[in-house]
Parts: structure tokens; sequence; C-alpha cells
């Protein structure tokens, strides 16, 4: 099944057949939001608003642990993620779709990153963060609908709430090569490869963040609001077409990733943490 994540502006999904609604608890606290289940394109799909009812958390707020776990118990192995993003380049222009292959991580620690911990202890390889058969089914039904699509992008999430600051801009731009900037694909990103889930970002060009001269081109809220819109319809055409086709498997490196990631053995984990980590093992 696929696991839609709604991000800024994104708190429902027209056009999906409500079936049921998971308002449900995890190990690690509650989701975001109820998690509603229903038939969109004639598929089952799940979808979570990641900032809340009413844009209720700000990026470091939310919990991404109970989000993608939730997700994982409910049946997703796929997440479908949708958000915002400024551009460091400037041929990814505002109205934009692009998608995410590489992260940068510039948060600040205030974040859970991982599930291991407390007595597990467990290294994923995020070398290539991104399922390439999930973002290749994105590309070709974004082709199909003739919807330009940028991908092979990296991007650069940093702490928020504020924007950044014109140094930063210029740093994650030229030092990192990062092509895009935005705040909530860490750790969501890396919390899915340790739940063996497929995930995929398509992001919503809205601006130029800070690096043009031109203050008129910088990130405000009152611009991303100017962009959005359009560009979030943009981006609900790719997800309609993507589910009239069949997914391509997900490769077992991406499936089967803790068989190799978790250090402590079994018998020196907990049963309370077993029965959590057999949902992220399925």
């Amino acid at each position: 099944m696929l696991g839609v994540i709604g991000g800024s502006g994104l708190y429902a999904l027209d056009g999906l057949n409500i079936e049921q609604e998971h308002d449900i608890e995890t190990p690690f606290g509650k989701p975001s939001a109820p998690i509603v289940q229903g038939q969109y394109q004639g598929q089952s799909i799940l979808f979570l608003s990641r900032h809340g009812p009413g844009h209720k958390y700000l990026p470091h707020e939310v919990n991404y642990r109970a989000n993608i776990f939730a997700l994982k118990k409910l049946g997703a192995r796929r997440i479908f993620g949708v958000s915002a993003a400024g551009s460091l380049r400037q041929e990814l222009k505002p109205g934009d779709l692009a998608l995410a292959s590489q992260y940068f991580d510039h948060t600040r620690g205030k974040r859970d990153y991982t599930f291991f911990g407390n007595g597990i202890a467990g290294h994923a390889s995020m070398a290539y963060p991104v399922c390439p058969a999930l973002s290749a089914d994105i590309k070709s039904a974004a082709k199909r609908i003739n919807q330009p699509l940028h991908s092979g992008t990296t991007y650069a999430c940093v702490e928020g709430p504020r924007l950044g600051t014109q140094a930063e801009s210029f740093f994650l731009r030229d030092a990192v090569k990062a092509d895009l900037v935005g705040m909530t694909n860490v750790p969501e990103v890396f919390l899915a490869r340790e739940a063996q889930m497929a995930y995929c970002t398509l992001c919503l060009v809205t601006d130029y963040d800070c690096w043009m001269d031109d203050p008129a081109q910088h990130v405000s809220v009152e611009k991303f609001f100017e962009v959005y819109g359009g560009a979030l319809e943009k981006a609900k055409a790719v997800l309609a077409e993507l589910l009239k086709t069949p997914f391509t498997d997900t490769p077992n490196n991406i499936r089967s990733s803790l068989k190799t990631s978790i250090l402590t053995p079994d018998n020196a984990i907990s049963a309370e943490q077993k029965k959590w980590l057999d949902v992220l093992r399925d």
C-alpha cells in the first residue's frame, strides 16, 4: 500500500473516498494527525498530514518516528511525500516540481532521528536514501501526463522555523552543492529506510531562497502562497497518474535493510522492543 504524507497546504486529499480513520498510538507517541485510509484512483492508500490539522506543528515539532511507524503498521510499504522547497539553482524555477535523490542534514539535533538506541544498536546504510524504483515510477507518471519534473537533485534540510540567512543559502548552494532547501524531509527519509520502506518526496519549488541579489526574489510566506497552490495541483496530477499502473518492486536492499543493520542480538532485546521492531522488520 502507498502512504502519502502531505506537507504545507496539503492537509487532506481531494477525491479520496475515505473508508476508515486511524487515530492510533505508537511506541513513539502519536502521529501528527489521524491517518486516513481510503480509495484513490481505484487504489487503497493511506494519507497523513505531516504538520497536523490546521498546520499545528512546526518542522522540528513533527513526530517523524510516530508518523513512519504508524504508516508501516497500517500496511504502507511505500511513501510518497509532498514537500515545499526553496530553489538554490536558477533552472529550478518557482512552480516547478523536483524529485530529491540525495539529502544533506543541516538540522540542529532537536529531532528524534532514529528508531535505534535505548538498548538496540543499529546502523542503516543511507548512501542512497531514496528508492530508485519508486522514483522511476514517479518520473514515468509525470512523463505520461507531460508534466516537467526535475530529478537527481540534492535536498538540504535545515532546522527552521526561521527562514535562512543569505550566508547559509550560499553555503548550501556552493559548498554543499545542494539544489533544494527545506525543513521537513529529515529525518523522515532516514526513518523510512530504517522501516524498510520505499521513500520518495516530490518537492514543490516555491521560491529562490535568498541567494539571489534581488531581494524581490527572496523567500517569504507571502511569496510561498502565491506559488504553492499551482504547484500542488501539478503534484496531485502526478500522484493520480502514478496510481494508475502497478508499482515496480522495491529493491531487496531496502525491503530487507534491517537484516544487516542491527548489531544487538535478539536475546538482548526486550519483549516490548521486539514487538515494535517486528513491525519495522515486516
